[in-house]
């Protein structure tokens, strides 16, 4: 009953930059983590980027020093400022939430995602 929205893909040029923002909606809930995952064509999802509820950040290594997380706990939204960006990065790019049930007990979320492209 958690709803994931992303919005903010698009086509871009190799060099610029986008902002990916990720908001959740429904039932009342606790959030453990948000995240950001990706998946090009033909390839494994992969690990963008991700931040807890108090502010820890984990990166894919093929993003670190490109790519920004953040978060606005109040909001229950999570945005992804992408620079530099490379026609590597074109993949679609899925929103995810850990959702904390109970303790211990963690749910998983996926919003529909979004499409980015990054061509000249």
């Amino acid at each position: 009953q958690v709803h994931l929205v992303e919005s903010g893909g698009g086509l871009v040029q190799p060099g610029g930059s986008l902002r990916l923002s990720c908001a959740a909606s429904g039932s009342p809930f606790n959030i453990h983590a948000m995240g950001w995952y990706r998946q090009a064509s033909g390839k494994e999802r992969e690990l963008v980027g991700a931040i807890t509820s108090g502010g820890r950040t984990n990166y894919g290594d093929s993003v670190k020093g490109r790519f920004t997380i953040s978060r606005d706990n109040a909001k229950n939204t999570v945005y992804l400022q992408m620079n530099s960006l490379k026609p590597e990065d074109t993949a679609v790019y899925h929103c995810n939430a850990l959702i904390l049930i109970t303790q211990g007990v963690l749910s998983e979320y996926w919003g529909q995602g979004t499409q980015v492209t990054v061509s000249s």
